[in-house]
């Protein structure tokens, strides 16, 4: 009887505990914040959401930005706005105001302790502040200008040294050493520039460019690849196209600026090269009736409908239709025309891999050639646009470099015993009819820049395995060997072991040096190394690019 009292009195004190929600078991993990610099000690620290939302105090945004903020209790809002920007959130909505526009967010405002917080990165990005998140330190750092510095190197006694002939650093992009430090800047879906939040405000979207340009020029990069056709539109005034929507959030909107002309202008200035990506023949990133609806009158597929075969729930430009060939030739020559670009970058848009492409009417009215497999023919038509798009950008201005970014397996040993030693379930060759071994032969390009997006330890397709492969293709030619690399992969959980580190992205560029042809590297993307910098990216990478 006396130990069922005490049973029944232990159970009472168990019920009586505290019991705390996820949010306040992951802020036990203490978080630290600084502001360009200097240590922030907030009386509440910053924590973490159970789905993963860094929260902070509102008075350290407005301490970094300067930004008026007012609490209504009444309506349980919080209202930050500095400039012509100006947020609304509210405790409980998943969605917050954006100049009076809704936008979705996945944790909104919380009170903690008397104190009102809010979602840093949402609310950062908004208004310009920049987010450096150290995983394994559980540390933020906050930047509230322009450009990231490293820590200022300590004081060292002058000390005479006799002096030394100078030797000029090579010219982008050329082989003496690693030259090309690049990385691409994807504006498809607004994913590294411009915000969502910039749409239709030129001020923002410069200051958000010039903010990635100092942020990549800090940890080391010379070179940036802007994608200005990301479906069959652009970011330059264009007789062909329409403007895209990501500048203004409706496509055929003119902005009152011209993107790629302020582009080209802020990388120059800082040394840096400008290439324009286009990806040749993807019209739609979907076919939703929003999307469709959305094409501007003018856009490629209400203009020239039969040269459209819908695909992998996108829609495509037909490869097979001459004149639809030369219409994105003629695009791409606008820019090479009227801009001081760099170079023309290419992606692996050619056509879609896994899926049925419905081209049999353009294979039998457009083979006068009388190729008798599809696949080969298929393989000529790219072949005939890669060799006419570089005739013609070389006739038109020939400093201007030439390149494509292939999926990184040409074709697998198994199907051609001078294939690279891999298991790859899709092929360049094969899967996109990307036939890159002649379009080296021939030297109908300046540099080719396979996408080796995989591990060093990956079985199916090797980083090492791959760079050895692509090594022998360009060697005693006179294109040039880019490596693009999988930054994006780095500390995302979906990869395994060896992503959650950015010594992978290290060891790969150690693996690069092994051999001269091997004349720089492309990081995809530009947000993954500037602005999410998982495990110290960026610093990894500074460090690298300038030992």
């Amino acid at each position: 009887m006396n130990y069922r009292k005490w049973f029944l009195g232990v159970m009472v004190l168990l019920l009586l505990l505290p019991v705390w929600p996820a949010s306040l078991r992951a802020a036990a993990v203490q978080i630290t914040i600084e502001l360009d610099g200097e240590a922030l000690n907030p009386d509440v620290p910053p924590y973490i959401t159970a789905s993963g939302v860094t929260m902070v105090p509102v008075g350290v945004v407005s301490q970094g930005l300067g930004a008026a903020v007012e609490w209504s209790q009444s309506s349980k809002t919080a209202t930050i706005s500095k400039g012509d920007t100006v947020l609304k959130l509210t405790s409980g909505k998943q969605t917050a105001l954006v100049n009076a526009a809704s936008v979705r967010l996945d944790t909104s405002v919380q009170i903690r302790q008397g104190r009102v917080m809010v979602p840093l990165r949402f609310v950062s990005e908004q208004l310009g502040l920049q987010v450096v998140w150290n995983q394994a330190a559980k540390h933020i750092a906050l930047y509230s200008n322009a450009e990231i510095t490293g820590p200022s190197a300590p004081s060292v006694p002058t000390v005479p040294t006799p002096s030394v002939p100078s030797v000029p650093a090579p010219t982008l992009p050329g082989n003496t050493g690693k030259a090309m430090k690049g990385a691409w800047i994807s504006t498809v879906f607004n994913l590294d520039w411009p915000s969502t939040s910039s749409a239709g405000n030129s001020a923002k979207q410069k200051q958000e460019f010039d903010t990635l340009l100092d942020k990549l020029q800090t940890t080391g990069f010379n070179a940036v690849f802007v994608q200005v056709r990301p479906s069959g539109d652009s970011l330059y005034t264009s007789q062909l196209v329409p403007w895209s929507k990501v500048l203004t959030g409706t496509q055929g909107k003119v902005p009152d600026y011209d993107p790629l002309e302020y582009m080209v202008s802020a990388a120059h200035q800082r040394g840096m090269q400008i290439h324009a990506w286009f990806n040749p023949f993807r019209a739609t990133t979907d076919t939703s009736a929003a999307t469709l609806a959305g094409l501007a009158g003018n856009h490629v597929s209400k203009v020239y409908p039969d040269w459209i075969v819908k695909a992998d729930s996108k829609l495509y430009i037909n490869p097979g239709i001459p004149e639809a060939r030369q219409h994105i030739i003629d695009t791409v020559m606008e820019v090479v025309r009227g801009y001081d670009i760099d170079g023309v970058h290419l992606d692996d848009y050619f056509y879609p891999s896994g899926v049925a492409f419905a081209d049999d009417a353009a294979f039998k009215a457009y083979n006068a050639e009388g190729i008798a497999s599809k696949a080969d023919w298929r393989r000529n038509n790219i072949n005939a646009f890669i060799r006419q798009l570089g005739q013609e950008i070389h006739t038109a201005k020939p400093a201007v470099s030439y390149g494509i970014s292939p999926f990184g397996v040409w074709r697998n040993k198994k199907a051609d015993s001078t294939g690279s030693d891999t298991t790859a379930g899709v092929t360049a060759y094969d899967d996109m009819y990307a036939d890159t071994r002649t379009w080296i032969k021939n030297g109908w390009i300046d540099y080719i820049a396979p996408q080796i997006y995989w591990s060093l330890s990956f079985s199916a397709a090797r980083y090492d395995k791959l760079v050895d492969w692509w090594v022998n293709e360009v060697k005693g030619t006179d294109v040039r060997l880019y490596i693009g690399q999988a930054a994006y992969k780095v500390g995302d959980l979906n990869q395994k072991a060896e992503w959650q580190s950015g010594e992978q992205i290290i060891n790969q560029l150690k693996y690069n040096d092994k051999y001269e042809e091997v004349a720089g590297s492309i990081m995809f993307r530009a947000n993954d190394v500037a602005v999410r910098n998982p495990y110290g990216l960026a610093s990894l990478l500074a460090f690298y690019f300038k030992s």
